[in-house]
């Protein structure tokens, strides 16, 4: 670990790491690739200085990216010292990535360009998730979101990444923890069928934390705790410039955690800081709440109930982070909900007036998230483009098909079948 007087390291900084004595041709694209995506404006020295390559072969990497479509070139830069600079830039439309969020209440439905901007989103609420229904119906949104897309942004929509609790199906056997339950098998397939598009399936708390390490500012934290009060509570880490994801990619399950409590039972942390915690207080003082969607909610009719449901969760995420931050000494921790942002802002001061007042083995920053109720969705949409076209480890777990822009076997699902079919 980094002493706390050591500078931040930032995931995406690659400092001289490039691989062309390998000869691994991919990997130095992804290389490249990582330099222009975090670091915008570069020139072709800039770009090789920071990847480590030899700017010839920078230079032949970039003629390549660029003639797929995934970089752009700006206005040749002259008045500085040495020969003119031509900056170079991520092309926003280079792909596109489809995120949904699959909650035990509602569904969140994302597509973001290659610059992780959300440019349509879908919201479904539901009693519980059918698996058996689901599938049609998040295929059927993905199509409205897409129909008025030219094809060409449609060719270049890439990837499915869905993000979902660890728990959210029945059929899970915990002697395969590090096996998908036949349930997500299926229906990650039928959802692969519906649309021609790969499907890759994530922890809804590791997506909403890789969401908010790539919507922060550079220099990034090598390490942190990100805790988001959703339904349940969802929690990611970020522990020596990796996301902690384990090999059932269920890994930092904080929402687990047990806590002491005043009769001296121990529970674990989703009991209490949770939305679902929430909607049971609010029930117990007579006041009924839809638990999918807190857009109609009376926040000054609850503010009773919610000021008393705070301070309880903020004491129990003080606790979250002090024994999570004594295995992965992060100096920073993230509170994110899906509640309002000044409700989010709230209980992160009140997490950080009951971590000071427990015993002090070292500092931890602790703010808001910056995405909200979005970032699982977000985090399962960036995640597959990170792996097809920056991550540089080429035999990654979740590997997916390929890389680079090319020909589909199969048109993106658009409806039009399903109405022919009804012909």
């Amino acid at each position: 670990m980094n002493d706390s007087a050591a500078p931040t390291i930032d995931l995406f900084n690659l400092g001289s790491r490039g691989l062309q004595h390998h000869g691994l041709r991919r990997a130095n694209e992804r290389a490249v690739l990582t330099v222009v995506g975090f670091n915008p404006g570069l020139s072709n020295a800039e770009i090789a200085r920071m990847s480590g390559l030899a700017p010839q072969t920078v230079s032949a990497i970039l003629n390549d990216i660029e003639a797929v479509g995934l970089i752009v070139r700006g206005e040749v830069l002259r008045g500085r010292r040495g020969q003119p600079a031509t900056p170079i830039f991520l092309r926003a439309e280079g792909s596109f990535g489809i995120g949904v969020e699959l909650s035990w209440r509602h569904a969140d439905i994302v597509a973001i360009n290659l610059h992780a901007k959300a440019l349509a989103h879908r919201h479904l609420c539901y009693e519980e998730p059918d698996f058996a229904a689901l599938p049609r119906k998040i295929a059927d949104a993905i199509a409205e979101m897409v129909r008025d897309w030219p094809a060409a942004q449609r060719e270049r929509l890439t990837d499915i990444g869905i993000g979902l609790p660890s728990t959210i199906d029945e059929n899970r056997v915990p002697e395969d923890d590090n096996v998908p339950s036949a349930l997500r098998v299926a229906f990650a397939a039928e959802l692969e069928q519906l649309t021609g598009l790969p499907v890759m399936l994530f922890n809804d708390g590791n997506a909403a934390c890789w969401a908010e390490l790539v919507a922060r500012p550079a220099p990034r934290p090598e390490t942190f705790i990100y805790l988001l009060v959703s339904t349940f509570l969802g929690a990611g880490l970020i522990g020596e410039g990796r996301l902690w994801q384990g090999p059932s990619g269920y890994s930092a399950d904080l929402g687990a955690m047990l806590v002491a409590q005043p009769d001296g039972i121990p529970m674990p942390a989703n009991a209490f800081a949770s939305v679902t915690s929430l909607v049971k207080r609010a029930q117990e003082a007579g006041i009924t709440l839809k638990a999918g969607d807190n857009a109609d909610w009376d926040w000054d009719a609850l503010e009773p109930v919610l000021k008393a449901w705070m301070r309880q969760s903020a004491k129990v995420l003080a606790l979250v982070i002090y024994n999570a931050n004594a295995v992965v000494e992060g100096r920073l921790a993230v509170i994110d909900t899906i509640l309002p942002p000044q409700i989010t802002e709230r209980l992160s001061r009140m997490v950080l007036e009951e971590f000071a007042l427990l015993p002090q083995r070292r500092s931890v920053e602790i703010v808001p998230g910056t995405i909200g109720r979005l970032a699982p969705a977000l985090g399962a949409a960036e995640l597959p483009l990170y792996h097809r076209y920056f991550s540089r480890n080429l035999f990654e777990k979740n590997q997916i098909r390929s890389d680079m822009p090319q020909k589909k076997s199969k048109k993106p699902y658009t409806g039009e079948e399903r109405r022919k079919t009804k012909r």
